[in-house]
């Protein structure tokens, strides 16, 4: 098999886009869609992976990190000048060559595959992954021979009356002979309107040279879609949280309302999982098998296990053991962990804390940089006291433990195993296990005071 290489075209800054952001910098369902791109490459085991950038080059290096190598085009002077910048890494090398924009998030790894196997079989030295477009207008227009080969690439404002007829369009992906396209690109002018270096110009040069140019077609003419403007953008996100919740759908999941629910790319979701209305799922979060995410609820980078409930609650960076019942109105804030048989019920807020298995905080709490065993239950309206006003300060509940409703408990303090404390205490010292806790003013009841 031949050595297999891709250049991402991300170096236009996206002037249409009307952003201060990067043009594919902008997300769709989640993730930068040159991200999208990149990692769909990625499933290629491809030997090396170049990325173009210009405008706004570190944040795209920042995003993508050592996902691919870089070429910079300091001056945007058109697509063969900016694949051209990455001949100091690839000039030289024997192979196959995709290149694709950065800007075609829904471009799949199957349909870059189907281009690479279609290339390699038809001994070309060009291929384009062409289209059939319902409306053409605009695009630039294959023409073929009879034996399917490629005559020419006729861009829309070049075409004369039959060639306008035409429906499979070049979308802007192409596969190339490493060696040939480095060579001819030496070979493009700039004699056109805009001035600039176009990378079509080398099909024909190719083609006037005798070599063989081919041509695949998708099925898909959706993975075509590149983004630049917020309506494309739009369309996008629309497309990809579609084929998002049709794979998930297919693997066993319900999702009640796919179009009222977003999905990121990398989330997994277990078979037997209810998907409910308005539900927001972010990142790698990982969802286990016969769980129930209730309307309207968010959930990113987070981990839930099986049999779980997570109604109408929000849970960031946490993870969520099985069996366990999260809300409603619940807040898991980052680094909060939950153990199986766990309950954190309507408007308890958790942060950066562990709950042992069976612990209930059923509600109306703040548990914040806590330690709670297992078989623990925090009463209705507990908070532990972390913050001093300069430091954060840890509480510990050991196993079996019983907190009243109500109770202060003053961090740093330990509450002993199968201690109790009372309702409405205010502790600030530590409980020894098997103790009653009493920390409150003793009643005292002034009889006839008030008076008719």
């Amino acid at each position: 098999m031949t050595n297999t290489y891709a250049i991402v075209l991300a170096a236009g800054q996206g002037t249409r886009m009307k952003s201060d952001l990067y043009k594919v910098l902008h997300p769709v369902c989640g993730k930068p869609m040159v991200e999208h791109v990149i990692d769909h490459i990625r499933h290629l085991d491809a030997d090396r992976i170049v990325t173009i950038v210009g405008h706004g080059a570190e944040m795209v290096e920042q995003s993508l990190g050592n996902k691919s190598e870089y070429a910079l085009q300091e001056e945007q002077l058109g697509t063969a000048h900016a694949v051209q910048q990455a001949e100091e890494v690839l000039g030289n090398l024997d192979g196959t060559t995709l290149v694709v924009c950065g800007d075609t998030p829904l471009i799949s790894s199957e349909t870059m595959k189907a281009l690479l196997a279609h290339h390699h079989e038809s001994e070309a030295k060009a291929t384009i992954l062409t289209a059939n477009a319902d409306d053409p207008a605009g695009y630039g227009r294959i023409i073929r021979a009879e034996n399917g080969d490629v005559l020419r690439n006729v861009e829309h404002k070049d075409t004369n009356d039959e060639e306008r007829k035409v429906t499979e369009i070049n979308t802007g992906t192409y596969c190339f002979d490493n060696r040939a396209l480095f060579e001819t690109l030496k070979q493009v002018n700039n004699e056109n309107a805009q001035g600039e270096y176009y990378l079509p110009d080398v099909i024909g040069i190719l083609k006037s040279k005798g070599q063989r140019i081919s041509a695949y077609t998708t099925p898909n003419f959706h993975e075509t879609l590149g983004v630049n403007d917020r309506v494309a953008l739009a369309r996008a996100e629309k497309e990809m949280r579609h084929l998002i919740a049709e794979k998930h759908m297919r693997n066993g999941v319900t999702i009640i309302n796919p179009e009222q629910t977003v999905i990121s790319v990398d989330a997994q979701i277990g078979r037997d999982t209810v998907i409910q209305p308005g539900v927001m799922i972010e990142g790698p979060t990982k969802i286990g098998t016969h769980c129930i995410i209730g309307p309207n609820s968010h959930l990113q980078n987070s981990t839930v296990g099986d049999h779980t409930t997570v109604h109408s609650s929000v849970v960031l960076d946490s993870r969520v053991g099985s069996n366990t019942a999260v809300g409603p109105f619940a807040h898991l804030r980052p680094d909060s962990q939950l153990g199986n048989h766990v309950k954190v019920g309507n408007f308890v807020e958790v942060k950066k804390s562990q709950l042992g298995d069976h612990s209930k905080v059923s509600h109306l709490s703040y548990i914040g940089d806590a330690e709670i065993g297992t078989n623990v239950n925090v009463g209705c309206g507990t908070i532990t006291v972390n913050y001093d006003g300069k430091n954060k300060h840890k509480t510990e509940i050991q196993d079996n433990a019983f907190i009243g409703c109500n109770a202060n408990l003053v961090a740093p303090v330990t509450i002993g195993k199968n201690a109790l404390v009372a309702a409405g205490s205010t502790i600030t010292k530590n409980v020894p296990e098997n103790s009653l806790a009493i920390a409150r003013v003793r009643q005292e009841n002034k009889e006839g005071y008030v008076k008719n």
